[in-house]
C-alpha cells in the first residue's frame, strides 16, 4: 500500500474543507464587526409611531404580545423589556422601540440577508451535531496546518530554516 504523504493529506484536506474554511472566515469577519452593521438582517421599513403607554410595571410580555397584534405585527416576540426611559420590544422580523416618557416611537421591519444570514449561524450554532462538525474541522484545520509544515523539506524556505520564525 502506497504510503500516505503530508503533501497528498494536506492537499485533500484544504479541498474537502475549502468552502467551510471560506464561509467560517467571510462569516467570522461579519461578526466581529456587527456592532457597526447588521450583516444578517437589514431593514426594509422604517415607521413612526405614538402609543399610550400604560405604567412601566406594566409593560410585560403580555403587553408586548397585545401591542403586536395592534400595530400588526404578527411576529414572535423574541423579548421585551424597559430600559433607561425606552420599552423595547424584539420580534423575529421586527423590532419597536417607544419613549416611556412621550410615548414616542418606530417600528422598524427588516429581513434576513440571504446567505449571509446563514453562513452566520454556523457562529451561533449549539446543537450536538455541528458541535461534533466542528470539532473535526477543527482537528481537521490543525492537520493542514502542520503537513503544510512538511510540504518544503530543505532549503531556505523549509519550515526548519524559516516558517518556525513566521508560525
Amino acid at each position: 500500500m502506497k504510503k500516505i504523504k503530508a503533501r497528498n493529506l494536506h492537499r485533500d484536506l484544504g479541498y474537502f474543507y475549502i468552502g467551510l474554511i471560506v464561509s467560517f472566515a467571510f462569516s467570522g469577519l461579519m461578526m466581529n464587526h456587527r456592532e457597526y452593521w447588521h450583516p444578517e438582517k437589514y431593514t426594509t421599513e422604517t415607521k413612526a409611531i405614538q402609543i399610550s403607554l400604560p405604567a412601566e410595571e406594566n409593560l410585560n410580555e403580555k403587553y408586548a404580545e397585545e401591542l403586536g397584534k395592534e400595530l400588526n405585527i404578527d411576529d414572535k416576540i423574541r423579548r421585551q423589556g424597559a430600559k433607561k426611559g425606552t420599552y423595547k420590544i424584539s420580534f423575529e422580523n421586527h423590532d419597536v422601540e417607544i419613549d416611556i416618557k412621550t410615548g414616542k416611537g418606530e417600528i422598524v421591519s427588516f429581513m434576513k440577508t440571504p446567505i449571509i444570514s446563514q453562513t452566520m449561524k454556523i457562529h451561533k450554532s449549539t446543537s450536538n451535531w455541528w458541535i461534533y462538525y466542528s470539532d473535526i474541522f477543527a482537528l481537521s484545520l490543525i492537520t493542514i496546518a502542520i503537513t503544510g509544515t512538511f510540504i518544503i523539506k530543505v532549503g531556505k524556505f523549509s519550515f526548519k530554516n524559516r516558517g518556525w520564525k513566521l508560525a
